[in-house]
This record gives C-alpha cells, sequence and structure tokens, in this order.
C-alpha cells in the first residue's frame, strides 16, 4: 500500500483526507483545528491508524498558503512525517481537469490525494542556511538596484 493524507489547509483550520492506496479512500473527510491539542490528539491518532492499516507511514500533501500551513509543517517535522508542499498552481490546474467545477475544502483534500498518485512529487526539502542567505541577499541586492534606477530618473528630471 502507498497510504497519502491530504490536507486543504485554511486559516484556523484544515480538511484531513486519507487514501489508504489510488483509488482507495479511507473514511470521509473530517476538519481539523490548528492547535497544538488538535494536533496531538485527534491528527496524531488518525496518523498512526493510517499507518496501522497500510503498515507503511502515509505521506502528508499539502498546498503553500503563505503562513497558514507552518503550524502542520512544524507538527510533522516533529513527528518525522515526510510532507509534500505542492504550490498551488499545480494543485489548481490538477482540479481544473475534472469535469464538474465544484470547489469545497473536502474535495479539494481529496483532489491532493488524487495529484499525489498521478504526479512525481519529491518530498519538501528544508532550505540549507547558505541558500536562504543566498535567496536574501538577491532580494536585497534587487531593491538596492530598484532605488538606484529610481534615484538616477529623479535625477535626470530634477537636471532638465
Amino acid at each position: 500500500m502507498n497510504p497519502v493524507i491530504g490536507l486543504d489547509v485554511a486559516k484556523g483550520e484544515s480538511q484531513v483526507q486519507a487514501f489508504l492506496d489510488k483509488r482507495k479512500p479511507y473514511r470521509k473527510s473530517f476538519s481539523i483545528l490548528h492547535h497544538v491539542e488538535e494536533f496531538n490528539t485527534v491528527f496524531l491518532k488518525f496518523l498512526k491508524e493510517i499507518e496501522t492499516l497500510a503498515g507503511k507511514m502515509p505521506t502528508v500533501i499539502l498546498e503553500s498558503t503563505g503562513h497558514y500551513h507552518t503550524p502542520i509543517v512544524q507538527f510533522l517535522e516533529e513527528h518525522q512525517y515526510v510532507y509534500i508542499i505542492v504550490n498551488p498552481f499545480i494543485a489548481y490546474r490538477a482540479k481544473s481537469s475534472s469535469l464538474r467545477k465544484v470547489k469545497t475544502d473536502a474535495l479539494d483534500a481529496f483532489h491532493l490525494c488524487e495529484l499525489y498518485y498521478k504526479e512525481e512529487l519529491e518530498p519538501y526539502k528544508k532550505r540549507e542556511i547558505q541558500h536562504l542567505n543566498l535567496r536574501n541577499l538577491t532580494r536585497l541586492h534587487e531593491s538596492i538596484s530598484g532605488v538606484s534606477a529610481q534615484t538616477k530618473l529623479q535625477l535626470h528630471s530634477v537636471l532638465d
């Protein structure tokens, strides 16, 4: 079996849907709040239940949602679960391939599970400090270049 848990993350809560294997959804989807108590009781119990049924740790798949997904990611890292963070555009493309254009959080979690089986997705890798520093320096350079160009334009307009 190849279990996966799809999470449609929103502000303060997430919709959870599990698949034990391709085209084998497990139970109906349910909602969890983004609280430590809820993660440690309801969600952890559900993860262990899927692990027992499938005989292997489930992979968790979720959309990147800015900062709403950070408590879930932190929880998954603490408990050493493999997770995949999907670009929202890729998730949207996968959802739009269905015939019916129904948008619900439960269906979004379901579609994320289906996406896991359709695509070759890589588990999320935490970025190293050098990579983060390089990204910040690049953004700073771009910002300074923009300010420099703006200042030159203002200088030329004053001189004219």
